[in-house]
């Protein structure tokens, strides 16, 4: 059931975004650095930076340029790893659907297999997701109570089981060579699937790349009131907290969505992919039994 307060997050866009965790720890940050703005505002007050005078505005120019550029990367970077990652359970679903269509209207299997087969299906986007979250486990002991070690790679695991059973069906005749070849297509899929998941939570960018732009806009945020208090005043505060405000925004929601599998919001919501695929599979294997 959907609370009150999720309910008026969902009409009240602005206070949803208030209440988000990233634009909450970026407007600290934020309000910070125009706390430490305020010190070369009160000097200006005082004329008491004549020492600055002569320093170059130009200087903070350049320091953009170069920050502009390893935002960008860093950024472009972060967000295709999370839409790749995104495609990849795009063809989860489509390949669980086009796999459970093939099962349930190409082979004359027996209803027990079948019903095996439903599970173990309904099993894998679940197992998937725990597996690039905390660790996969499997705790339906009634369809794999013939287990004596668990497996150190469940999604590989339930593959085999499906393989399993499509040997079993060969060899009594309910499949032949090229039924097995089109299944074959779509169980390879799911595996390259679970590969291509894998190095993406394994694979981070690179630490001197995360490095570099964190010390950039460190260096960029801490000189920037004292290059521009002489024209804005104590506007300089002001204008400090915004632009650190989305320039520590674009770093932090770069770091958070290099790594999709997460709890975070930006994360993807596996939880709801799962449901799909199940729903899908059900109606699938429903439709099967009903005839």
């Amino acid at each position: 059931m959907v609370s009150k307060e999720s309910k008026s997050a969902e009409k009240n866009p602005l206070r949803k975004l208030a209440q988000g965790q990233i634009v909450s720890r970026v407007a600290v940050y934020a309000i910070l650095v125009s706390m430490y703005a305020a010190i070369p505002a009160f000097y200006e007050a005082q004329n008491k930076l004549y020492l600055l005078a002569d320093v170059p505005a130009d200087i903070h120019a350049a320091l953009t340029l170069v920050l502009g550029w390893l935002l960008v990367f860093r950024t472009n970077t972060s967000y295709s790893r999370w839409w790749e990652a995104r495609t990849l359970w795009g063809g989860l679903v489509n390949t669980m659907r086009n796999l459970s269509l093939k099962l349930v209207e190409l082979i004359e299997a027996p209803p027990k297999d079948l019903k095996v087969i439903h599970r173990i299906l309904k099993a894998f986007a679940w197992t998937l997701k725990d597996h690039l979250r905390d660790g996969a486990s499997l705790e339906d002991s009634e369809l794999f109570e013939d287990i004596n070690k668990p497996p150190q790679h469940v999604p590989t695991f339930l593959v085999a089981k499906v393989y399993e059973k499509l040997q079993l069906w060969k060899k009594s005749g309910c499949i032949d060579g090229s039924e097995l070849i089109v299944l074959d297509e779509d169980l390879r899929k799911l595996l390259e699937i679970v590969g291509g998941c894998e190095r993406i939570r394994n694979t981070r960018l690179a630490q001197s790349y995360r490095t570099f732009a964190r010390q950039c806009v460190f260096i960029y945020l801490i000189s920037l009131p004292w290059g521009i208090v002489h024209d804005f005043s104590w506007w300089t505060v002001p204008l400090t907290g915004m632009i650190s405000y989305f320039m520590l925004g674009m770093e932090i929601a770069a770091e958070h969505t290099e790594e999709p599998f997460g709890y975070d919001e930006d994360d993807l919501d596996l939880e709801a992919l799962c449901r799909v695929i199940d729903s899908s599979i059900d109606e699938i294997f429903a439709r099967g039994t009903a005839r």
